[in-house]
């Protein structure tokens, strides 16, 4: 384990300036523990997001609270176990939540939009391109996406469970850097520190460490469960996707701003890869492809040659019955498999735009989805 000895080497090294941030925030940072949506912890995001962009930072916000809010507004002394009334409140809650939001950003001439997920959107191709597509407009235009799970339409089955998941999933989905886990601890320890006057606080660690688990309590503890350990867990999966996850304790002044600066705050846990590499090494990873592109000798050549992006008029034709954003296999003329990626547009598509330049792709499909066919950061290339 990495000792506070360490702190000032791994600070300059994981500063977050300029980088892509998921932000999550839990229900007791944002409703003072359960009493409502406390507007000065909105501003005081607001104002650190806003100096997190000036240092040329993207940011994406998962924020709960919309339950405990609507509990408020609805004067509901006790939470219900049933999830329709669980859903009312969500409904209503969601309502002074995103407007807190609105109102603390609007002091900083900053916009936000409010999205709302449930597991299906992610788990289901077509709407998770639709809604990265959505996410990355919205930050294309300087506007602040605040994330929430629509706990108004979920059920048992489909809901994430805690919006830890939920902020390691919207990581992958916008392929951020770092996932920041803003919480009421300063950390991980390496035992519970309420039991043990001696647990070691953890500074830097990797997040594929399996020893974390047992340090976060295991399942069904009482510091693991809906604790630490979901947050652990929503490290591990972020990492997959090549991103660092900080857990820090959202009572710490400027605390996003100190962590873009690489001040050594909270638990740092890197991912063994980065970003582009540990999306190139899934798809050389992938073993089951979806359809083939059949390209000509020139783009065959420019891909192996030059790394460029595979645009339709180097391809001839395809095979199978592959939708946008599945992985495909482009094959040389003479059957070699030369790369592989991730492709914009789906089989019939294809049919329709191969061998004509990027320039007729609207004119031919009606719209224009993306001029690539498959984008060099979402291809990799074999042999």
């Amino acid at each position: 384990m990495s000792e506070n000895k360490n702190t000032a080497t791994a600070s300059s090294d994981n500063a977050l300036r300029g980088k892509r941030l998921v932000v999550k925030v839990g229900s007791s940072l944002v409703t003072a523990g359960g009493q409502g949506v406390d507007m000065g912890a909105i501003r005081s995001w607001a104002k650190q997001i806003a100096a997190l962009r000036a240092m040329g930072c993207e940011v994406v916000m998962v924020s709960s609270g919309s339950i405990a809010e609507g509990l408020k507004r609805l004067k509901w002394a006790k939470r219900p176990k049933e999830i329709h009334l669980l859903q009312a409140a969500a409904a209503v809650g969601q309502m002074g939540l995103i407007h807190s939001y609105e109102l603390g950003f609007a002091e900083h001439g900053l916009m936000c939009a409010q999205v709302l997920l449930t597991h299906a959107d992610l788990a289901d191709r077509e709407r998770y391109l639709n809604a990265r597509s959505t996410l990355y407009a919205l930050m294309d235009h300087s506007v602040v996406p605040i994330i929430n799970e629509n706990d108004t339409v979920v059920t048992d089955e489909i809901r994430f469970g805690d919006n830890d998941t939920l902020g390691a999933l919207v990581t992958n989905l916008v392929e951020a850097d770092a996932l920041i886990i803003l919480t009421d601890q300063k950390g991980l320890y390496d035992s519970d520190p309420r039991k043990n006057p001696n647990a070691k606080f953890i500074d830097v660690e990797s997040a594929e460490n399996p020893a974390l688990v047992a340090m976060a309590g295991g399942a069904g503890s009482s510091v693991g469960t809906g604790g630490m350990l979901t947050k652990i867990h929503a490290a591990r999966r972020a990492a997959r996707s090549g991103a660092a996850t900080v857990i820090a304790s959202g009572h710490v002044e400027d605390v996003l701003v100190k962590l873009a600066e690489g001040q050594s705050v909270g638990t740092y846990l890197k991912s063994s890869m980065n970003r582009l590499a540990a999306r190139k090494q899934w798809m050389a990873d992938h073993l089951k492809f979806k359809g083939e592109l059949h390209l000509d000798a020139g783009a065959a050549e420019a891909l192996k040659a030059k790394n460029r992006s595979l645009l339709p008029v180097g391809v001839l034709g395809c095979k199978g019955n592959f939708q946008r954003g599945d992985v495909v296999s482009c094959l040389s003329p003479d059957g070699v498999e030369v790369a592989r990626g991730l492709v914009n547009y789906s089989a019939d598509e294809v049919r329709k735009i191969a061998k004509q330049p990027t320039s007729s792709i609207e004119a031919i499909l009606g719209y224009l989805d993306e001029p690539e066919l498959i984008h060099r950061d979402n291809m990799v290339l074999m042999g």
